[in-house]
């Protein structure tokens, strides 16, 4: 296929287009690495299956040639990185995502958008099933990306049922692995880059509050899954297995070795207090499961970290 990758210099991005060129298929990559660097595409600068385009997602998107697929990742997708960037976060969520589907329509193409567990907010179901609607402050500092991906997913499936588009929709649950960012802002890198420098450790809150964390490789592997599917309706993508912030802090502890104590700071406004998918349709549908341990892909990140500069 020729696949159109929004946001594809990102981390989970990033590692999409490695997928995708791995199998075979033609990438061509739109960022305006705000959040993302050329790095992470260092790899394909001579390959003639990838292309590199800088723009932002928020002005309009065309492309020449046949395209197959559009899969829509441009966004910031970290609590830090969004409390910086409010407004741009609303816009990649609606203008960029409508661009996006705007471009998959005209080429009669595939669209999956990212979405996100965000959706569910503070959840009062547990685990989160997709036919939960959530519980979301739409005025809180993280209303901005919750419901960014909220309207993302509304105006997805208007084009779904008004233009007859073929639709996916990935709501993915606390992905981490090598090329986050040291400032990445999320839990697990703040954690093994703190560690590693042998400084204290921030956890919010008590660290009794609940995460999924699903490797990057599972949850690239889930979203090509979903993307070769023909499932229009939302699908969770993550780990089962539920872990305390205190269980993951002291996982990266052992991880790297280190001997940096934990520093506790209020917990931050609308910060979900439990985090779990129901995976049964990607079970059902896709086949899918993650295979790697929360132990094994702390110690292949924190592995990562030890050698890279970014």
């Amino acid at each position: 296929m020729r696949v159109v990758v929004t946001g594809g210099a990102g981390f989970l991005g990033s590692r999409l287009c490695d997928a995708l060129i791995g199998r075979g298929d033609e990438v061509v990559c739109i960022d305006n690495l705000v959040t993302g660097s050329l790095l992470n595409l260092s790899q394909h600068s001579d390959q003639p299956r990838f292309a590199f385009r800088h723009q932002d997602v928020t002005t309009f998107l065309a492309v020449d040639g046949a395209v197959d697929a559009v899969l829509h990742f441009a966004s910031p997708a970290s609590p830090s990185d969004y409390a910086k960037m409010p407004i741009q976060t609303l816009k990649v969520g609606s203008l960029g995502t409508h661009n996006a589907l705007g471009l998959a329509k005209a080429k009669a193409a595939k669209f999956l958008l990212a979405s996100t567990s965000e959706v569910y907010g503070d959840p009062l179901v547990h685990p989160q099933v997709e036919q939960y609607w959530g519980n979301v402050n739409p005025i809180g500092p993280r209303g901005v990306y919750d419901e960014a991906k909220r309207f993302s997913e509304a105006i997805t499936m208007a084009y779904h049922r008004y233009h007859g588009l073929d639709t996916r929709i990935v709501r993915i649950f606390n992905t981490y692995g090598p090329r986050m960012r040291r400032d990445d802002g999320r839990v697990v890198s703040n954690f093994v880059v703190a560690a590693l420098a042998g400084e204290p450790i921030t956890v919010f809150g008590d660290g009794t509050q609940t995460r999924s964390f699903c490797f990057v490789d599972d949850q690239v592997r889930g979203i090509i899954a979903l993307l070769d599917s023909q499932e229009c309706d939302p699908v969770n993508i993550g780990s089962p297995e539920e872990h305390t912030i205190k269980e993951l802090a002291a996982l990266v502890l052992a991880a790297t070795g280190s001997v940096s104590l934990l520093s506790y700071l209020p917990l931050p406004v609308d910060d979900p207090k439990c985090r779990r998918p129901d995976i049964s349709r990607a079970q059902e549908l896709l086949g899918w499961n993650p295979t790697v341990s929360l132990r094994e892909g702390v110690e292949r990140t924190a592995a990562y970290f030890r050698r890279s500069e970014y």
